[in-house]
């Protein structure tokens, strides 16, 4: 992977919500925030396509490995009949053919190896950016429930009068979506498969972390 997606990657992981408000002069939290999804976002699509990549040369590798094992084998059945036939420059000329293919066998093999190795890391790295944007869709949406809020104490001491904790959250909640559109991340209102996408991830998440607590219970 490259060395620049590798330290945007990194960067994107290692910082706080806190500390990426302080370091931008005259921006609100919220419009910070939601440059840092939009970033996490544009990392999780470019690796995601290196994934891609990754899996296509594993695929043609494996594919290639098969075709020459199975032209080997084939070899060896032509070499059985070329000796059986008294034409050892027949069974010389195949031999020397198989020889070339064992020659790039293991080549292939560590192209593989390589390439699973790659797919590995490509998807672990998914993993934890997708584990980041949570965090700071949960900071954002905190942030914008507290300025909800806090803005609808101030309203309502001038009016005199206050709605109800559920009626400001569902307001604040509704911000919430509209930044998260704004910033260019897929709502429950703005993509219905983009939601049910979500949904299908969070349940393999819980079903891993289901998985995980088994196989602790079973080693105590």
């Amino acid at each position: 992977m490259k060395e620049g997606l590798v330290k945007r990657i990194s960067r994107l992981i290692s910082a706080s919500a806190n500390a990426l408000v302080d370091s931008v002069e005259n921006a609100t939290p919220q419009l910070v925030m939601e440059q840092a999804i939009r970033e996490i976002d544009d990392a999780i699509a470019e690796v995601r396509d290196q994934l891609g990549k990754a899996e296509a040369a594993k695929y043609l590798s494996s594919k290639t490995l098969n075709d020459e094992n199975n032209r080997h084998s084939a070899l060896a059945e032509q070499i059985d009949i070329a000796v059986k036939e008294s034409r050892d420059d027949l069974a010389e000329a195949a031999i020397a053919k198989q020889m070339d293919i064992e020659a790039q066998l293991p080549v292939l093999e560590k192209a593989i190896a390589d390439a699973d190795a790659e797919i590995s890391e490509l998807n672990a790295y998914i993993g934890a950016l997708q584990g980041k944007k949570r965090d700071m869709r949960e900071q954002l949406r905190d942030f914008v429930v507290a300025s909800e809020h806090a803005g609808n104490g101030a309203s309502g001491e001038q009016r005199g009068s206050s709605r109800s904790t559920a009626d400001k959250v569902d307001q604040a909640e509704g911000a919430f979506s509209r930044v998260l559109e704004n910033a260019g991340v897929p709502t429950t209102q703005s993509s219905a498969d983009a939601s049910k996408l979500a949904e299908l991830e969070e349940l393999a998440r819980n079903n891993r972390i289901k998985e995980r607590l088994a196989k602790i219970k079973s080693e105590a």
